[in-house]
């Protein structure tokens, strides 16, 4: 089973110092990029957080803070990372969820202007919870009947990933194998920031998911109370959440010239 692919796919896995996607870093990062052609490139890097991996975390994923003291950070690797995913689609297990959301924080601090405009995002954990529920692990055992070893390694969980989904595509006739429908399949709710602030009404338009705007507008409230976009971009939100606001401002701001 080879995937259909029309640009080369990416998927990639982290390891974290926790599950806050605003405050929290990589600690590790696996990429497995896939070319239209079948061929593959992989690339793992541990990295320096530049903060204390909490003892909890440790026992999950088993880097140590003295295994990353000497590591660089993400902001001398976001360069080279960029490079390898910035012509391709992305793949992983939850990633709508966590990583891409927490991958394009740490793009954003490392000021490369990382977006989604142009790229396919597939969630495998979404194809496999809408089809068995179960985890990565279960998953693995389920579609390729073997044991993930090293699970909660960031290049055993990225290479179980890309198996999984080219299993379930054998599996099931009506998940298609072509990245537009893996994306649009593997997605949820519809959301114009990876963290889920800001959410696609029926008709296509930003409204806000959260607060005392829920399912107001995003452009008529900025517009209507100014003082509230002051206070998201001063507030503890993800970066990515604020740029895409600053966007809607700013394009409201253009139309009516």
């Amino acid at each position: 089973m080879q995937l259909s692919l029309t640009k080369p796919i990416c998927f990639f896995d982290l390891e974290t110092t926790g599950v806050n996607i605003s405050k929290d870093r990589i600690v590790e990062i696996s990429i497995l990029k896939v070319f239209p052609n079948g061929t593959e490139e992989s690339k793992t890097w541990l990295v320096n957080p530049e903060m204390t991996i909490p003892k909890e975390v440790i026992e999950i994923h088993g880097i140590t803070n003295e295994k990353v003291a000497n590591e660089p950070t993400f902001k001398e690797l976001a360069k080279e990372i960029h490079n390898m995913i910035k012509d391709s689609d992305l793949g992983g297990f939850n990633s709508n969820r966590f990583d891409i959301p927490l991958l394009a924080e740490e793009m954003l601090r490392a000021d490369i202007d990382f977006d989604m405009k142009n790229c396919l995002a597939i969630d495998v954990q979404t194809i496999f919870h809408k089809m068995e529920q179960r985890t990565l692990s279960a998953a693995y055992k389920f579609y390729c009947g073997e044991n993930l070893d090293g699970a909660h390694s960031a290049e055993a969980d990225t290479k179980a990933t890309y198996e999984v989904l080219k299993a379930q595509i054998a599996k099931y006739e009506e998940v298609e194998n072509n990245t537009k429908f893996l994306a649009e399949f593997s997605s949820r709710k519809k959301f114009a920031d990876f963290a889920g602030f800001i959410a696609y009404n029926k008709e296509g338009v930003e409204c806000f998911s959260f607060g005392k705007h829920k399912g107001k507008l995003v452009t008529e409230v900025l517009e209507k109370e100014p003082g509230y976009f002051g206070w998201l971009l001063n507030a503890d939100f993800p970066l990515y959440t604020k740029k895409v606001l600053t966007s809607i401002k700013l394009r409201s701001f253009n139309n009516k010239l």
